[in-house]
C-alpha cells in the first residue's frame, strides 16, 4: 500500500449518475481544497469480447483511450470548471473490484459515485457496482442517487 494524501476521487462511468457524482466531487474538492481525480474502469466484459471476436491489442487499446476520452470529458463539462482535475485514471476489469483496489492503495481517497437505481431483482441479480463498493470499501465513500 502506498502512502497518500487526502483526494476526492470520482468513478466515471458517462451515465446520468456518473455526472450527478461528477458534480458533487467538483463541489467537495472545491470546498476542501482536496486534488479532484478523475477514475473510470474498462469493463473486462467489453474486452473479453473483442479479445474474442480477434480485434487486435492496438485497437483494444485505442478504443479503452476513447473511452476514457468520452468519459471524462462528459464529466468535465457538466463540472464546468468548477475544480481543476489533477490526474485521470483509466483501469481494466471488473468496476467494483477494480474500485476496491485503487481506494485499497490510496488511503484517504473520498470516493464519489453515482447509482443507476436499478430494481431489487435487478441489483441481486447483477450486482450493484455501488453495493458492492459501499459495502467492502475501507475509507470515505459518498454514493449519489437520482
Amino acid at each position: 500500500m502506498e502512502k497518500s494524501s487526502p483526494s476526492i476521487v470520482v468513478a466515471c462511468d458517462g451515465s446520468v449518475q456518473s455526472l450527478s457524482a461528477a458534480k458533487l466531487a467538483a463541489e467537495l474538492a472545491e470546498a476542501t481544497g482536496h486534488p479532484l481525480k478523475l477514475l473510470t474502469v474498462y469493463p473486462a466484459s467489453k474486452e473479453s469480447v473483442l479479445v474474442i471476436s480477434g480485434v487486435e491489442h492496438k485497437e483494444i487499446e485505442a478504443g479503452k483511450h476513447e473511452y476514457r476520452r468520452k468519459v471524462f470529458s462528459a464529466a468535465k463539462e457538466v463540472m464546468g470548471g468548477q475544480a481543476d482535475v489533477a490526474e485521470e485514471i483509466l483501469l481494466s476489469g471488473d468496476p467494483a473490484h477494480e474500485i476496491l483496489e485503487y481506494m485499497n492503495a490510496h488511503p484517504g481517497t473520498h470516493l464519489v459515485l453515482g447509482r443507476r437505481g436499478y430494481s431489487l431483482v435487478r441489483s441481486l441479480t447483477l450486482g450493484s457496482v455501488s453495493e458492492k463498493i459501499v459495502r467492502h470499501a475501507h475509507g470515505a465513500v459518498t454514493v449519489v442517487g437520482t
